[in-house]
């Protein structure tokens, strides 16, 4: 029980952060920009793949903050990033569980 609370403050955390910090990077009232930010999937899919595969609490917190950085952006920004990282993340973890089975 203690873990799944640890997991969603440490979201909770890295989404404010994210906002912040979107808001900081970009004034416009509405998503101008619709370029891939590479930097925020790298984020992305380090955190995700931290998040699920990690098999640790404090790993995976980190996990979930950095996740959660990306994908608490403002409405628009981040959003191809997250699912990029979200895919390779359960693409890992499926993997991972299949091999273990063999």
């Amino acid at each position: 029980m203690l873990n799944y609370m640890i997991y969603i403050l440490a979201f909770a955390i890295g989404s404010i952060v994210g906002l912040v910090y979107s808001y900081k990077q970009h004034g416009e009232p509405f998503v101008a920009v619709t370029k891939f930010n590479v930097v925020a999937a790298l984020i992305a899919i380090v955190g995700w793949v931290l998040a699920f595969n990690s098999g640790n609490v404090v790993i995976s917190a980190i996990g979930f903050v950095l996740g959660g950085f990306v994908m608490g952006e403002r409405p628009g920004y981040g959003r191809k990033e997250t699912a990029l990282g979200l895919i390779i993340a359960i693409a890992l973890y499926l993997l991972l569980k299949f091999y273990s089975m063999m």
